[in-house]
C-alpha cells in the first residue's frame, strides 16, 4: 500500500490532478475534505493524480486502500450520474482496452462462465447469508407493498410466478437459479417441477441443502448446454452475465427450451444506452465479465423468434434493495471472517451501485415473453 505522504517530486502533479477533479466536482456539489454527507474527506494526497489516471478503477480502490472516506457514498455517486459525468469514470486508454478485447473476445464463452460463480458468488455462502435476506435472493425486491427487505424479495419471486401463471405439475427452468430462491418458492407454493441451473459451486451446495423434500433438481450446468422441454422458463439476475456476443445463442437456447404455449420471465439489469462497456472496478472485483444489456440489444435477437407480452421497469426499487443490503453488512461483519480491505470493497460495491439507480442511471427490468401462444395476456403488477 502506498504511504499516506507524498514526495516532493509528485507535488505538482497532485496539485493539477487536485484542481482537474475540483473542476470536474463544481457541478456536482460535492466538495473535497467539505462537510456534507456527500463530500469526500481524502487521506492521501496521491488520490489526485491516482483518479486522474484510473478513473473509477482509481476511485473505487483508493476507497479499498482508505485513501478516501465519505459518510455517504451513494449519495456522492448519485450526484455525480446526475451531472452526467459518468463517461469520466472511464480513461481513453481503458476504453480502447475493453472494446479491442470485446471485439476480439467472447469474454463470456463456455469455457470463460464459471469465472463469476469463482471470483463472486463462490465467495462464501457466510457472507451472504449476512447481507441477504431468508430468501438467499441476490437480485432487486419488489418494494410496491413491502416495508421490509424479507417481504419484498417474496414479492418479487411471487411477482414473476405470477407472471409466469403457474400451475401444479408444470415443468418450470431456472436459469441462473442462485442460492435456489425461486425454485423453493415456486415449488413449495405453486407445485410445479422445478430445474435450477447455476455456475456456482457453493450457491448449488447452498440451493440443494434449502430445497430439501421440494421437487427441485440443482444443477451446476452452463444454459447453453441444457436439453429438454419446460412449461416455463424464468431467469432472475442471471442475463447481465451473458454478454452481447451471446444474446443470439441465449434467446436460441429458450425458444429451444420452451414448450410452445410455455411463457418465459426475464429479470435483469438494463443500461439506458447500447455501448458496449463495463465499469472497470465492477469488472474486476465484483461481476467479471459482466455487461448490461439496453432495449434494443434484448429486443433485437427476439425478434421472428419471440413475443414481447409485458415489460416492467421497477428500476428505483433496486437503491432500497442495495441499501438494505448494505445495512445488514455493516452490522454483521465483526462477526464475519474477512479483512478491513474487504468490507471495504463491499461497501463501495453496495453504496455506488445504489446511487447509479437513484439517479436512474441503471435499470431494473422483468420482461414477459411468448412463442406466439394465442389469447391475451394480462400481467400482473
Amino acid at each position: 500500500m502506498t504511504s499516506n505522504t507524498a514526495d516532493n517530486s509528485t507535488t505538482n502533479t497532485d496539485t493539477r490532478s487536485r484542481r482537474l477533479i475540483e473542476g470536474w466536482l463544481e457541478p456536482t456539489g460535492v466538495a473535497l475534505n467539505g462537510n456534507k454527507p456527500w463530500d469526500l474527506q481524502i487521506h492521501n494526497p496521491d488520490f489526485y493524480s491516482r483518479v486522474v489516471r484510473q478513473g473509477s478503477l482509481g476511485l473505487g480502490e483508493s476507497y479499498m486502500d482508505n485513501w478516501w472516506t465519505c459518510e455517504r457514498i451513494d449519495q456522492f455517486i448519485e450526484r455525480v450520474l446526475l451531472a452526467n459525468l459518468g463517461d469520466r469514470a472511464h480513461t481513453r486508454r481503458e476504453k480502447l482496452f475493453y472494446q479491442l478485447q470485446t471485439s476480439l473476445t467472447n469474454l463470456q464463452s463456455k469455457t470463460r462462465a464459471f469465472m463469476v460463480g469463482e471470483q463472486h458468488y463462490d465467495f462464501g455462502n457466510d457472507l451472504f447469508e449476512a447481507m441477504l435476506d431468508e430468501t438467499m435472493c441476490y437480485s432487486c425486491g419488489y418494494w410496491k407493498e413491502a416495508t421490509t427487505l424479507h417481504e419484498a424479495q417474496v414479492a418479487k419471486l411471487d411477482l414473476a410466478a405470477r407472471k409466469l401463471q403457474l400451475r401444479p405439475g408444470m415443468r418450470v427452468l431456472d436459469i441462473g437459479c442462485g442460492w435456489g430462491s425461486f425454485a423453493e418458492h415456486a415449488a413449495r407454493h405453486y407445485g410445479v417441477h422445478v430445474t435450477g441451473i447455476t455456475i456456482s459451486k457453493e450457491q448449488a451446495e447452498l440451493a440443494r441443502k434449502r430445497c430439501e423434500g421440494l421437487d427441485v433438481e440443482i444443477l451446476l450446468e452452463d444454459y447453453r448446454d441444457l436439453q429438454g422441454s419446460f412449461d416455463r422458463i424464468v431467469s432472475i439476475g442471471m442475463f447481465e452475465h451473458v454478454g452481447h456476443k451471446n444474446y443470439q445463442t441465449y434467446f436460441e437456447t429458450v425458444e429451444r427450451l420452451l414448450a410452445p404455449d410455455g411463457l418465459f420471465v426475464l429479470h435483469t439489469i438494463g443500461s439506458n444506452n447500447s455501448k458496449i462497456g463495463a465499469d472497470p472496478f465492477i469488472n474486476k472485483y465484483i461481476f467479471p465479465n459482466g455487461v448490461l444489456p439496453s432495449i434494443a440489444q434484448i429486443v433485437t435477437p427476439t425478434e421472428d423468434r419471440m413475443v414481447m407480452e409485458d415489460w416492467q421497469n421497477f428500476g428505483a426499487d433496486y437503491d432500497r434493495t442495495l441499501m438494505a443490503w448494505l445495512e445488514n453488512i455493516e452490522a454483521a461483519w465483526p462477526s464475519l471472517p474477512y479483512d478491513e480491505r474487504t468490507q471495504r470493497m463491499f461497501r463501495y460495491y453496495l453504496a455506488s451501485c445504489a446511487g447509479a439507480f437513484r439517479a436512474r442511471d441503471l435499470q431494473l427490468w422483468q420482461i414477459v415473453f411468448s412463442k406466439r401462444r394465442p389469447g391475451r395476456y394480462d400481467a400482473p403488477r
